[in-house]
């Protein structure tokens, strides 16, 4: 499966908004159903809600992707940041508000790198593992040839 890596850029900045309003306010509830959408779209990109908000409003008035990026990397970034939510979350639930505001903290610096400057940590550290594992694969993929 290939995605358009606006896509995925743009449900970044939307994350980022939520983790930044998460860490302000310490909210578990936005923490928690930042978790559901990090989890729907790692089992597949497609159904993700910002995805989906993507395709709906955002794609239809914008120029067609020049290039596509594998829906591998991004599965696995949302996993990461899944781990880093629910930490959070659990650390606020559990009194320790320090882990909380370092994994949100964590997992907003890294949406928002992924937002303001188009690099996924996720995406990279799957394709450094990728090639660890001698098994590389591209980062992205002009659109004649997807």
């Amino acid at each position: 499966m290939l995605l358009d890596p606006r896509a995925p850029r743009f449900a970044a900045a939307i994350t980022t908004a939520v983790l930044a309003v998460a860490l302000i306010t310490g909210s578990t509830l936005l923490l928690t159903v930042q978790a559901v959408i990090f989890a729907v779209t790692a089992a597949n990109p497609r159904f993700g809600l910002y995805g989906l908000l993507y395709r709906a409003v955002v794609a239809p008035r914008i120029a067609a992707p020049t290039e596509f990026e594998p829906a591998a990397p991004v599965r696995f970034a949302q996993l990461v940041g899944l781990v880093f939510v629910v930490v959070a979350a659990i650390g606020f639930l559990a009194g320790v508000p320090a882990l909380g505001l370092a994994a949100t903290g964590a997992a907003l610096a890294a949406a928002f790198l992924n937002a303001a400057f188009d690099l996924c940590l996720g995406c990279v550290g799957y394709l450094a593992l990728r090639r660890l594992a001698g098994r590389p694969m591209a980062a992205r993929v002009p659109a004649g040839l997807s």
